[in-house]
């Protein structure tokens, strides 16, 4: 992504969150020794929602759950039950239902495959096997909701369920990249090491199954999570030391977001609070002061680049927590505020804690003359601003833009090697080097339309963009045309194109 161009005469779009859509989770555990083990499942990267990630068998609310019978329940509780039975039997294998530790375990395998394939339906595979659902096999285990600023939403019930004495838990490759039983205290340590992406709900779960003693003090416990107001959690930490809070900013459509992270196990970094409206800078305040009050420090705000959606609330943070700012020597140049450090290619910010890490800062120019890239040392987790996004696209908009030092970065980065790429617009990207490389793919496929579109006699950029946008709604050529200029410019310097008068010609 990008500020937002001036020239182009685009309005920022106010942000109207999506709906959540009702859908179930199923904690599926089982006794071992004095604790208890939980199978968790790793969502495919191809995934919309959470690709990459790991998680619990869920999904959403289908329309035929309602018609499924659950004693024990009635309405939307009985119907959520029904969804939490079938989608723990479709991701598991495990079949939750009274009657089921009658069949065989190849006729499990094989209702399991109808029930995949769309042969048989729910309702109809339960009913032939005369099999019932009970709701105290699924026991209320909390309530969870997306937060607004993501695409795509769920409000989503979790459901507490023992593993049947009867039943093999079992993952088949789909949807679904891994499948296996955990100890809790296992996964918070992957966790911690940046090795698993999770979610709050599953952070939350994890703390409290680690602590099993029985269920019923399990259920108060997973049911009423802290920094939850509304079912909305409001301490996103997708790996341990690594947190966001989502600001509302004037970016470019179809973002309406940029990340501020807050970064630290002790000492703490502030990086990119780009909102200026106090409304939005006061939700990152009052996380920061929630981690003071817990003993750990802010020492300084960091800038990836001067772009008006990443610096927008940066003076006033900084003013507020009585920190430095630091950022490299061409992001300085543009503010109109004191910098009190200036970074440099190659240099690492220690911050101490209970698990100390260590951010190298690399200079990634290309969208900015001063972007910086952070790259934690421990986990290669990269904090990388506007080099990729997980929402739309990244605008190289000259001068300031320059598409071969953008592209130098890309293949830099991709080589580092970095794992997760934390994003300033939209979610986290859990496979950073085939992201980097998706990126250096587009570009370079993008590159060839645009000089197939050059011709002999020459084109003005509207026209190049006409035709090597075409995939492109005509609504977004004013922003393509900042990027076919930069790609333009950069085959003018290669001697491929030549320019003159504003006409393109065919080298």
């Amino acid at each position: 992504m990008s500020e937002r161009l001036p020239s182009l005469g685009l309005d920022l779009l106010t942000h109207s969150p999506v709906e959540a859509r009702p859908s179930s989770v199923a904690l599926l555990y089982r006794r071992a020794g004095e604790g208890v083990e939980v199978f968790w499942v790793k969502r495919g990267k191809a995934l919309r929602f959470a690709g990459g990630f790991y998680a619990f068998p869920g999904g959403k609310l289908d329309a035929a759950d309602a018609d499924v019978p659950v004693a024990g329940a009635s309405g939307e509780e009985a119907a959520l039950r029904s969804a939490a039975a079938r989608e723990l039997f479709e991701e598991t294998g495990v079949l939750v239902a009274h009657g089921a530790e009658a069949l065989s375990a190849a006729k499990v395998a094989s209702l399991r495959k109808a029930l995949l394939d769309g042969t048989l339906g729910w309702g109809a595979l339960l009913k032939a096997e005369g099999l019932s659902l009970n709701a105290d096999d699924f026991r209320a285990a909390g309530r969870w909701v997306t937060p607004p600023s993501l695409p795509v939403r769920f409000d989503t019930r979790f459901y507490l369920v023992e593993m049947p004495a009867h039943a093999r838990a079992e993952w088949w490759p789909g949807e679904l990249a891994e499948g296996a039983w955990v100890k809790p205290a296992d996964a918070l340590a992957r966790w911690g090491d940046g090795t698993a992406l999770l979610h709050p709900p599953a952070v939350h779960a994890f703390q409290v199954l680690g602590t099993f003693t029985d269920a019923s003090d399990v259920l108060a416990r997973l049911a009423t999570p802290p920094f939850c107001p509304g079912y909305v959690s409001q301490r996103i930490e997708f790996q341990q030391g690594v947190r966001v809070v989502a600001l509302e900013t004037p970016t470019l459509p179809p973002a309406a977001h940029t990340n501020a992270y807050v970064l630290g196990n002790g000492e703490l970094l502030i990086v990119d609070p780009g909102a200026a409206d106090v409304k939005q800078y006061a939700k990152l305040l009052s996380l920061v002061s929630g981690l003071k009050a817990e003993g750990l420090r802010p020492v300084a705000v960091v800038l990836t680049h001067h772009h008006g959606d990443h610096v927008g609330g940066a003076r006033a943070v900084k003013e507020r927590l009585g920190i430095p700012l630091w950022c490299h020597a061409r992001t300085a140049d543009r503010l109109d505020f004191p910098v009190e450090r200036l970074l440099e290619d190659g240099d690492v910010l220690e911050l101490a804690g209970e698990v100390p890490q260590r951010w190298r800062v690399l200079h990634t120019p290309g969208h900015a003359q001063g972007h910086v890239c952070l790259v934690d040392e421990r986990s290669r987790s990269a904090v990388v601003g506007d080099m990729v996004a997980g929402v739309g696209t990244i605008v190289i908009d000259p001068p300031e833009g320059h598409m071969r030092d953008y592209l130098t970065q890309l293949a830099r980065l991709r080589d580092w090697p970095v794992s997760t790429l934390y994003p300033a617009h939209g979610s986290p990207i859990p496979d950073g080097p085939a992201k980097l490389q998706e990126y250096l793919d587009h570009r370079a496929a993008r590159e060839a339309l645009i000089l197939q579109s050059v011709p002999p006699n020459g084109a003005t950029l509207a026209q190049v963009v006409s035709l090597a946008y075409a995939d492109t709604p005509p609504l977004l050529h004013p922003i393509a045309e900042r990027s076919a200029l930069a790609t333009l410019e950069k085959l003018v310097e290669e001697g491929l194109v030549r320019e003159e008068s504003l006409q393109y010609f065919r080298a």
